[in-house]
């Protein structure tokens, strides 16, 4: 199948599938007498991967790892448990911040009277950098 067919199957754009390609992460495509890149099943497989790893948010290098670990099937599933458990860590510290500047903001929000008179703790706080009260 062309690119344009990998894409839609994939659920990928074809600049997606050509930046996957020219990262590594999915071997090269076969080309056509005319030049078009051809894809197969495998090739389908390996973008199901990459897009659902990449859904849970791992980075391009984790899903690399992870295509390493998936295309080894001598490997130990501690190694990918590993990757996986690390990867866990750092979605809840991204919580944890993302929850942080969630509390911030809504205090500064609960502060500010909100009518017509120009002062404005939510400005005040963003123009101090977020110190000095």
């Amino acid at each position: 199948m062309n690119i344009g067919q990998a894409a839609k199957n994939s659920g990928l754009s074809a600049k997606m599938i050509r930046y996957y390609e020219s990262t590594g992460l999915l071997k090269a495509a076969h080309r056509s007498d005319s030049g078009y890149r051809l894809y197969g099943q495998d090739d389908l497989h390996t973008l199901a991967f990459i897009k659902r790893s990449r859904d849970l948010g791992f980075s391009l290098e984790e899903v690399s790892k992870l295509l390493t670990l998936w295309q080894d099937q001598s490997r130990a599933s501690a190694d990918v448990k590993d990757l996986a458990r690390k990867h866990i860590g750092e979605l809840n510290q991204k919580i944890e911040d993302m929850a942080s500047l969630r509390d911030t903001l809504q205090d500064l929000v609960e502060h500010c009277q909100g009518d017509h008179r120009p002062d404005c703790p939510i400005l005040k706080n963003l123009a101090s950098g977020g110190c000095c009260g």
